[in-house]
């Protein structure tokens, strides 16, 4: 986007036409007094025709999500246990999580190799306050977000105000935050989380009927958030979403999410003793990081200068946006999700080592956020990728390990599918390019 067209907008405008229907972009320069929504047909016309002009958005992920379920739930039965299903909600959500704060920073086409031992810091902070100085859970959580956030202010501080590049900086980071972890705990130490609310946060269940209202809110508040946006663009005279499409998505959005609490509401004990059933905890807990994450980013000014930033930093400072504060802002999301990130980390294994945040931990959400769709050239993606991106990796993760494939064999397949999305991307933006839609 050039500077001209920054300018013109203002950046106040709802973010332009999606590549995957409701996801963000930055409003173009044309002013549109009375726009008729377009119908059914035409809207999946529509749709077919950005998805071969390049613009594809998450639309791999969700069809590679889907043959990787299939195809494991054909080669082991046991992928599609109740147990198992649940597993991958909780193996899968530290990940996500930190793969959501990547997010800001790779809009901004940026990196940050320091997350995973950042949230190893942080975890290992809580664990210290808690199990070591007595503290209580609100305190240590407290504490671990905390370091994120001062973390991140230096990191940003580093990128954004004395320009070292952020691969160095991070990189640096990496290695230094290492360190830190071992020096809290202690090599080949061990801090055991005995806290009940810490732990709960990854071991435990909603009850039942818990699941449920968390269903209907869910649904609900997406099927009103989606008609409320299309009737304000109606009244503002834009194109909206036709009402047929709305239904189409919440009925979709109220069938998964059905059969998945469904599924979670079974009993997966496998002793009368010990009752296992419900939503994990966890799962609120990500959903209302990720409609926060989206809200933040499509439906305030803050975050359509973070798309322009990344688009073109130039230009949107000529704009007057604060290109400084919004990088360090990024790293400072990025680093506080890596806490985040941390402490469901460390509720899951109820304990936090010196590889805390180490290990595949980076390598995963780095690839969760490019596989779900979000751009490595930055200006492009969506709180959600980090989602199905996660999501892919999970079932990789799992579902090889169902067929006693070795880490090694998870790490080759893992790096394989990191390797075509970002060709992909790399692809559709050559596409998008030659066509004129960026």
């Amino acid at each position: 986007m050039s500077a001209t067209e920054v300018a013109t907008t203002g950046l106040s405008k709802e973010p332009s036409a999606p590549s995957v229907p409701g996801g963000p972009g930055v409003a173009g320069t044309e002013t549109v007094t009375q726009a008729e929504s377009p119908g059914l047909v035409d809207y999946g016309r529509e749709y077919v025709g950005k998805v071969r002009g390049g613009d594809m958005g998450a639309l791999p992920a969700i069809l590679g999500l889907l043959v990787l379920c299939v195809a494991f739930a054909i080669l082991r039965s046991r992928f599609v246990s109740a147990i198992n299903f649940a597993n991958l909600f909780t193996q899968g959500a530290a990940v996500t999580v930190i793969a959501m704060g990547l997010v800001f920073v790779l809009l901004l086409g940026e990196i940050d190799l320091s997350a995973g031992f950042a949230s190893g810091v942080c975890a290992a902070v809580m664990a210290m306050l808690t199990a070591e100085h007595g503290q209580p859970w609100w305190v240590s959580i407290l504490a671990a977000l905390g370091t994120g956030v001062a973390i991140g202010l230096v990191l940003g501080f580093l990128v954004a105000k004395v320009g070292i590049p952020s691969f160095v900086v991070t990189l640096a980071a990496f290695l230094a935050f290492q360190g830190t972890v071992l020096l809290i705990i202690g090599n080949g130490g061990n801090i055991s989380i005995r806290d009940e609310t810490i732990v709960a946060i990854a071991n435990k269940n909603l009850p039942t009927y818990g699941g449920w209202i968390l269903f209907a809110v869910v649904v609900v508040g997406f099927g009103a958030s989606q008609l409320l946006r299309s009737l304000g663009r109606r009244r503002e005279g834009l194109q909206a979403d036709p009402i047929a499409v709305i239904a189409v998505r919440t009925g979709a959005l109220a069938v998964i999410a059905g059969l998945a609490v469904y599924a979670l509401n079974l009993q997966r004990s496998r002793t009368a003793i010990v009752s296992l059933k419900g939503v994990p905890i966890v799962v609120p807990i990500v959903l209302v990081l990720v409609v926060v994450g989206t809200y933040v980013l499509t439906r305030t000014s803050y975050g359509r200068h973070i798309y322009a930033v990344g688009g073109n930093a130039e230009a949107a400072r000529r704009a007057g946006i604060n290109v400084v504060g919004i990088r360090i802002s990024c790293f400072v999301i990025c680093s506080s999700m890596a806490a985040v990130g941390g402490v469901i980390a460390a509720s899951r294994a109820t304990s936090v080592d010196p590889n805390a945040g180490g290990s595949n931990t980076l390598l995963y959400a780095v690839g969760a956020a490019v596989i779900g769709g979000t751009s490595l050239f930055g200006g492009k993606g969506r709180i959600v990728d980090a989602v199905l991106g996660g999501a892919v990796v999970a079932v990789i993760d799992n579902g090889m390990g169902l067929m006693g494939y070795s880490s090694g064999v998870k790490f080759i397949v893992t790096g394989c599918v990191l390797a075509v999305a970002a060709g992909v991307d790399a692809l559709s933006r050559k596409r998008a390019a030659s066509t004129g839609r960026i």
